[in-house]
C-alpha cells in the first residue's frame, strides 16, 4: 500500500512561520514521523510539498494506479482552489484532509474548506499529530476496502 502525504503552500516555513499556532516542528520533522508511523503499519509514504497550485493539481489528478491513498494539507488552497477539488474528484483516490491548527477556531475565511467535501473526512487542530491521525484513517479505509 502506497500513500502519498501532498503539501500546499507555506508548509515548508513550518518551525518559523507563526509559532504559536503551528508549533516549533519543521516539515521535515513531521514527515519524518509520519514515516516513522507507516513503517509501524506496513504502508509505503511518498512526502511531498509544493507551494504551486498547479503542481498540486497535477500531481493529485496524476496520482491514479500509482497511489492508494492521500493525505493533502492544501493549506491556504483549502479556502480557494477549486481546481484542487476537482482534481481530488477526479483522481478516484480516497483521500483525508488534514490541517495543523483548527480552521474553525480561526479567522471566518478559514470556515470553509472548498476541498474537504472531495475527501473522506478532515482532520484539524492537531499540530503534526493530525497527519498521522490522517494516514491511520486513509489505511484503516483502505484495509477495511480490501477486506470486503
Amino acid at each position: 500500500m502506497k500513500i502519498l502525504i501532498l503539501n500546499g503552500p507555506n508548509l515548508d516555513l513550518l518551525g518559523k512561520r507563526e509559532p504559536d499556532i503551528y508549533g516549533h516542528a519543521t516539515l521535515t520533522e513531521m514527515m519524518d514521523a509520519v514515516r516513522a508511523r507507516a513503517n509501524d503499519l506496513g504502508v509505503e509514504v511518498v512526502c511531498e510539498q509544493s507551494n504551486d497550485e498547479g503542481t498540486l493539481v497535477t500531481r493529485i489528478g496524476h496520482c491514479g494506479g500509482e497511489i492508494d491513498g492521500v493525505v493533502i494539507n492544501p493549506a491556504a488552497y483549502t479556502h480557494t482552489s477549486v481546481a484542487l477539488c476537482d482534481a481530488i474528484k477526479a483522481c478516484g483516490v480516497p483521500c483525508v484532509e488534514v490541517h495543523l491548527s483548527n480552521i474553525q477556531s480561526r479567522e471566518s475565511f478559514r470556515h470553509a474548506s472548498l476541498t474537504a467535501g472531495a475527501c473522506l473526512g478532515q482532520i484539524s487542530g492537531f499540530r503534526g499529530m493530525s497527519y498521522l491521525l490522517g494516514l491511520e484513517a486513509v489505511v484503516d479505509y483502505l484495509r477495511r476496502k480490501d477486506a470486503q
